[in-house]
C-alpha cells in the first residue's frame, strides 16, 4: 500500500485495514533417522507442538489459525473487504465528521460508503467505524482512497486525505475452442487454468447460451440417478492445472429451421465460473460473449437427417437428406446421383426436385446399396440450379458400416 500523509496536523487519525479469513498454520517439519545421533528427539518435540497435527506431526499442514501478516493478493471475481475508522485522538468535540471512500480504477471511480452522511458530534476518545464491501471486476492498479472533512469547535473546517493502492490480479486462464458439427449442433471446449498459488475448489463452471441456442452439459459420466462428475467427488483444481469443459448447444426449434439466421450466429454465450479458496473464500467470474467463426455452407447446405449406423452387405438401405437453400434467391433444383465403386444409388437419377425459396429446406429420401463390405463413403450426389445452370457436388457425406448377414440352414 502507499499512503500520502497530510501535512497538516488534525484532530482525527483514520486506519484503513483489509479484512480477511485467517488461514491454518503451517510449519516446517525437522526429522531423522533413528539411528542418527538426535535420535527420537526431533519426532518429540513435533508430538509436543501445540500447533501440529495429532498423528499427522511430519506434515507441513497444522490445526491452528494464523492472523493475516500482510495485505495479501485479491484476483478478479472475488470481494474486497475493508475496515475503515476515525479515531478522535484530541481532546476537543468534533462536529459534522464525513467519512467518504471511494474506489478508484482505470476506467470508474465508484463510491463504496456505506452511509453519505455526516456525523453530527464525535466525542473525544471515540470512533465511527464502517465495513466496505466490493466485488473486484477489472484487473490492473486500484486506488482506495479514504477523505475525511469535519469542523473544529472553534468552526474551522478541515479536510484529509489518504491513498491506499494495491493490485488485482487473474485468477484464472480461460480459452475456448469451438467445433462445428454437420448438423447445427455447436460443441464447445473450454479448458480452465487456475494461475494463482493456492488450490480452488470449483463449485460451479456452466454455460449461459444465448437466445437462440440449448446448452447440453457434457461433464457428467451416466451412473444412478444424476451421474457423476468426471472429475470426481472432489473438485478441486491444484494451482497451474487445467480441466477441460464441454458443452453442446443445439439451435431452439423456431430458429433451427430458419438456415439464414443459424448461419450468421456468432454470439453463442458466456461461461459463469464460481470456485472457493481457502476457508470458503468465494470468487465468481463470467467470460463476456464468446463468439466463433460462422461456418461457410455455400449456396446450398446439404446435410443428414436420418443415416444408419450399419447396413448389410448388398441389401438396400434408406437415408433421409435436408437440402437448404442458404442464398438468396430461389433455386430451381435438380438432382444427379452417381454410382462409385462401392455404394449404388437406387432410384432415378436427373430428376426434378422443383423450386427452393430462400432460407428454405426440404427432406429427400434416397435408397442405397453397397457392394463391399467395410467402412464405405456416402458419395455421388449432384445438385444443379437451372437457373444459373451452376452443378454442387457433395462427396464424403457420411460413412456408413457395411457388414454380412449369416444365415442358419436347418
Amino acid at each position: 500500500m502507499e499512503v500520502n500523509q497530510a501535512k497538516q496536523e488534525h484532530l482525527l487519525a483514520l486506519k484503513v485495514m483489509r479484512l480477511t479469513k485467517p488461514t491454518l498454520f503451517t510449519n516446517m517439519p525437522v526429522t531423522c533417522e533413528d539411528r542418527d545421533l538426535p535420535g527420537d528427539l526431533f519426532d518429540q518435540l513435533m508430538r509436543e507442538d501445540p500447533s501440529t497435527i495429532n498423528g499427522a506431526e511430519a506434515l507441513m499442514l497444522g490445526e491452528m489459525l494464523t492472523l493475516p501478516q500482510n495485505f495479501g493478493n485479491i484476483f478478479l471475481g472475488e470481494t474486497f473487504s475493508s475496515y475503515i475508522s476515525v479515531h478522535n485522538d484530541s481532546s476537543q468535540v468534533v462536529k459534522d465528521v464525513l467519512v467518504k471512500a471511494d474506489l478508484q480504477t482505470s476506467s470508474q471511480r465508484l463510491n463504496l460508503s456505506a452511509s453519505n452522511s455526516a456525523v453530527a458530534e464525535l466525542q473525544p476518545e471515540c470512533c465511527i467505524d464502517d465495513v466496505i464491501h466490493h466485488e473486484v471486476k477489472e484487473i490492473g492498479t486500484h486506488i482506495l482512497v479514504c477523505a475525511v472533512s469535519y469542523t473544529t469547535q472553534y468552526g474551522e473546517k478541515l479536510y484529509f486525505r489518504k491513498f491506499f493502492k494495491f493490485q488485482v490480479l487473474k485468477p484464472l486462464d480461460v480459452k475456448t475452442k469451438f467445433y462445428n458439427a454437420e448438423t447445427d449442433e455447436v460443441f464447445l471446449e473450454a479448458q480452465i487454468q487456475n494461475i494463482t498459488t493456492s488450490p480452488m475448489f470449483m463449485e460451479k463452471v456452466s454455460l449461459e447460451p444465448s437466445m437462440m441456442y440449448n446448452v447440453t452439459e457434457l461433464n457428467t459420466v451416466a451412473g444412478g440417478e444424476d451421474g457423476y462428475s468426471t472429475f470426481g467427488k472432489m473438485s478441486y483444481l491444484q494451482p497451474t492445472d487445467t480441466r477441460q469443459y464441454l458443452y453442446c448447444l443445439k439451435p431452439k426449434p423456431e430458429y433451427a429451421e430458419k438456415a439464414g439466421v443459424i448461419k450468421g450466429v456468432t454470439v453463442i454465450g458466456k461461461l459463469d465460473i464460481v470456485w472457493k479458496t481457502n476457508l470458503g473464500e468465494r470468487g465468481r467470474l463470467q467470460t463476456s460473449q464468446l463468439q466463433r467463426m460462422a461456418p461457410g455452407y455455400g449456396d446450398i447446405r446439404l446435410s443428414l437427417e436420418m443415416i444408419p449406423d450399419t447396413v448389410n452387405l448388398e441389401e438396400p438401405f434408406d437415408i433421409i437428406c435436408k437440402i437448404t437453400n442458404c442464398s438468396e434467391r430461389t433455386m430451381d433444383l435438380e438432382l444427379e446421383m452417381c454410382n462409385t465403386r462401392s455404394i449404388h444409388w437406387c432410384g432415378v437419377s436427373g430428376r426434378q426436385l422443383g423450386k427452393l425459396s430462400p432460407g428454405a429446406f426440404l427432406s429427400l429420401p434416397l435408397t442405397l446399396l453397397s457392394s463391399v463390405q467395410g467402412l464405405q463413403s456416402i458419395s455421388g450426389l449432384r445438385l444443379t440450379d437451372t437457373f444459373l445452370k451452376r452443378t454442387y457436388e457433395y462427396d464424403d457425406i457420411a460413412q456408413v458400416c457395411v457388414g454380412t448377414t449369416l444365415y442358419i440352414l436347418k
